[in-house]
């Protein structure tokens, strides 16, 4: 990841100087414009996997941002002749972690979907449990009535423990991924040939 810099066009490194206060940019280096790609995915380019190790660098440079900074891509490469187009490449980038925000939206979907669930389960049993140790500890004065009386309270709140985390914790951090990356399908992406700039 390099200095903020502006969206400008970056063809050549002299002109790498451009810098603006609220633009940032992640820099990407391949021997091969393929290799941005998983390897193993049949998909046509459009719809490929980023290599697992490109994708955590981006979206880890991304996450060590301000989360309103304008952000873009620029990939450096060494040989791009026969490579494919910048804007198909652009597109798959695009296409990825627009992806990648869909299935965060889903997982968020389905973690909300638990935890009513569980809050639906949860909730009665602790009402239940709480009316029945109250009764216990107004009619059962023996030291089996207190344990029996402290283990259902305590019953009672372990079973809203799950619809607790989900709604008090475990949301929040799937929204915050699925919204990073609405900002990674769109940013700029650029490409550099580093042979290029070098003649």
């Amino acid at each position: 990841m390099t200095d903020p810099r502006t969206s400008s066009e970056l063809v050549s490194r002299k002109r790498c100087a451009y810098y603006t206060i609220m633009s940032h940019v992640i820099e990407v280096h391949v021997p091969d414009l393929m290799m941005l790609f998983n390897p193993v995915d049949p998909a046509p380019l459009r719809e490929r996997d980023l290599d697992p190790r490109i994708e955590n660098f981006i979206v880890q440079a991304r996450r060590d941002l301000p989360r309103e900074a304008s952000v873009s891509l620029l990939i450096r490469v060494d040989r791009l002749v026969g490579s494919p187009q910048p804007s198909e490449i652009t597109d798959a980038v695009h296409g990825f972690f627009a992806g990648r925000a869909r299935s965060s939206r889903q997982r968020l979907r389905q973690l909300l979907r638990v935890g009513r669930t569980s809050l639906a389960i949860g909730f009665p049993v602790l009402v239940v449990f709480t009316g029945v140790a109250q009764l216990i500890a107004a009619h059962v004065t023996t030291t089996f009535g207190q344990v029996l009386h402290e283990g259902l309270a305590i019953g009672g709140w372990v079973a809203m423990w799950r619809p607790l985390e989900v709604f008090l914790y475990d949301w929040w951090p799937i929204r915050a991924d699925a919204r990073r990356f609405d900002r990674l399908a769109t940013m700029p992406v650029r490409i550099i040939d580093d042979q290029a700039t070098q003649n």
